[in-house]
């Protein structure tokens, strides 16, 4: 399987047939697109070198997820230096909602059974929080919208915690 290079929008990589439904083909070269299920449920952030930053629209839990520009479904199928590149990025933004957020607790997964597209879920957790300590997958019934301004703030605050590129989508 080929390997895309790292590039924030664009990418000269060959699709699996089976993931048409979120890539494009633009004169040999495949432009990258997220999932639309996963740009219905979040906002979209930006990016870092391999990764797009979305930020889960129920706000009662930070909840990040981070989609790794690639041709693979699986984490573990990444070549190596791919998968550390989106594991550290996952690491910095674990850190970002430990600092910046105050939650002690990081849950990480990436499950994708519902959405195949390969995403990193990165989840702020404490003690009390409205699915503690059962995962947020199926437990998590509260709702609250971020307000525009809490998105800004956020990106903002990524951006100058982590280094969050923002790009017109």
């Amino acid at each position: 399987m080929r390997v895309p290079a790292i590039a924030p929008t664009t990418s000269a990589f060959v699709a699996l047939p089976t993931l048409n439904n979120f890539v494009r083909t633009d004169q040999d070269m495949t432009v990258f697109q997220i999932h639309p299920e996963l740009l219905a449920s979040c906002h979209r952030l930006g990016s870092f070198n391999l990764c797009h930053v979305l930020l889960h629209r129920n706000a009662m839990l930070p909840w990040f997820i981070l989609v790794p520009e690639c041709d693979v479904y699986d984490l573990l199928d990444l070549p190596e230096a791919l998968r550390n590149g989106a594991m550290k990025e996952a690491a910095i933004v674990s850190e970002f909602i430990k600092r910046h957020l105050a939650y002690p607790k990081v849950n990480f997964a990436a499950i994708g059974n519902v959405v195949p597209q390969l995403h990193l879920h990165v989840v702020g957790r404490k003690s009390g929080d409205p699915c503690w300590p059962a995962p947020v997958w199926g437990h998590l019934h509260e709702t609250r919208k971020y307000s525009s301004a809490e998105v800004r703030q956020v990106t903002d605050s990524l951006i100058r915690y982590a280094g969050l590129t923002v790009t017109d989508h």
